[in-house]
């Protein structure tokens, strides 16, 4: 029973996210948004730049382009939570993602 309560929970808390959409239309500059609010990274990536943290070959990095899809996993706040004394990774404050960056 205690197995079934763990698995239960733990699908509730899961998000998998694909992010799909016409080129050039801003994918994965919300990709690197959505790593910088969840604090994974420092400061959003600019793809015009080359040094987003989902378009890792040379490739896309010269061209500013993505060309292989990505799949980064975090977990993620919910920044309208009212019970900021409650916060922790076993309360429902937090969700974790499972996120594809797509071309």
């Amino acid at each position: 029973k205690d197995y079934e309560n763990n698995n239960i929970f733990r699908l509730r808390r899961l998000r998998n996210v694909g992010i799909l959409a016409h080129v050039d239309a801003g994918k994965t500059t919300v990709t690197e948004r959505m790593l910088e609010l969840a604090g994974i990274i420092n400061q959003a990536g600019s793809v015009d730049d080359g040094n987003t943290t989902t378009d890792f070959l040379p490739a896309e990095r010269e061209r500013g382009i993505t060309i292989q899809s990505a799949a980064i996993s975090f977990s993620w706040e919910w920044h309208n939570y009212n019970h900021h004394h409650l916060r922790d990774r076993h309360d429902n404050s937090f969700v974790d993602i499972h996120l594809i960056d797509t071309p």
